[in-house]
């Protein structure tokens, strides 16, 4: 009698075992629109249905182009409320003189697709396609490039406008082994535990390669102290219980893996030069005007900034609420700026 009970006893404990092993390596597995990517140099992931709940972006108001606005009309695809993922892989190209320029991409989205529409929307527009293991890749040359696109799932496309469709094979050789155990690219298997549980949006490897400038990483006019080809681990999280006052908080974090503790100490000294001389320029008062609220907003994101090194790695810090952040897209959002009040003279 007690060999009957404990047999289905212990049968019971090793199932509940090994279910609890297989969701804990499926909490710290990477995204699947992410672990599709090829080889790469950079990957960027952003989780759009979390911040699509956060934040209702959804239901702003946006200016489209008019040839966007056919895509939509022909696929039934509105992006900010079908995609639920993107992820994101950038290939830096040996010439960036070339037709790709220096970077090209390969991409996976996630969300809600009629791929009925989709298909003879591919189809109008395609130069030619190529059938592989079972599924129709389209080439569609824009501004020089190919760009290939294939329907993986009845939920995840792949697109990639590399010079060679090795990227969209591979990304499609992914998915169909996807029923098996994969950390996805080499350069996901070594970066991604570095990113912080939770995040809904984060990058790896030399994600300054599209902001690439004589060697430098260039963004909106102003050059960082960062080669290029840095290694970078950037990620957004937002905590709503953090400010439950403000709504929540969004916090930043870049992490530079430098080549060794000295280089991550400059990075921070520099860095913080120019943290100083940004939070200056934000506190000088504007000329016979009140400051707008958006000046507020970045003056106090400045000041939540903190720099700091540890061993070679050398990390920045940011927080700012859901109301700073709407305050800064409202500032720049055409149907906010017909509806504001008007400046005072």
């Amino acid at each position: 009698m007690r060999k009957r009970t404990l047999i289905p006893l212990l049968v019971a404990i090793l199932l509940l075992a090994v279910l609890g092993v297989m969701f804990y390596l499926r909490a710290q597995a990477p995204p699947e629109a992410a672990r599709l990517l090829p080889e790469s140099d950079a990957i960027v992931y952003i989780n759009l249905k979390s911040i699509r709940s956060a934040t209702h972006f959804d239901q702003a108001p946006i200016e489209r182009s008019p040839d966007f606005q056919r895509f939509i009309d022909a696929t039934g695809i509105l992006p900010e409320r079908d995609l639920d993922a993107v992820a994101l892989a950038l290939h830096h190209m040996p010439n960036p003189l070339g037709p790709n320029g220096p970077v090209a991409y390969s991409e996976v989205f996630i969300g809600r697709f009629d791929g009925v529409r989709l298909a003879a929307y591919l189809s109008s527009i395609a130069a030619s396609r190529e059938t592989y293991i079972g599924r129709t890749i389209y080439s569609i040359p824009i501004d020089g490039r190919q760009l290939r696109i294939a329907q993986l799932g009845y939920d995840v496309i792949a697109a990639s406008n590399t010079p060679t469709p090795e990227q969209i094979h591979s990304m499609l050789d992914r998915f169909r082994a996807g029923a098996l155990p994969t950390s996805g690219s080499s350069l996901l298997a070594a970066r991604f535990h570095d990113v912080p549980l939770l995040s809904e949006a984060w990058a790896v490897g030399h994600i300054g390669l599209p902001f690439g400038d004589n060697g430098l990483i260039s963004v909106l006019g102003l050059q960082l102290p960062l080669p290029v080809d840095t290694d970078l681990v950037a990620s957004l999280r937002y905590t709503p219980a953090a400010r439950v006052l403000s709504g929540g908080a969004v916090h930043l974090r870049i992490m530079e893996i430098a080549p060794n503790s000295a280089a991550a100490q400059r990075t921070v000294e520099t860095l913080t030069t120019v943290l100083s001389l940004l939070r200056g320029l934000s506190s000088a008062p504007p000329p016979q005007q009140p400051p707008p609220a958006s000046a507020a907003a970045i003056r106090a994101i400045l000041n939540s900034i903190t720099l700091t090194a540890h061993d070679s790695r050398a990390q920045l810090n940011a927080t700012a609420s859901l109301d700073q952040l709407k305050v800064l897209t409202s500032a720049h959002n055409p149907a906010a700026l017909t509806t504001a009040t008007p400046p005072h003279p």
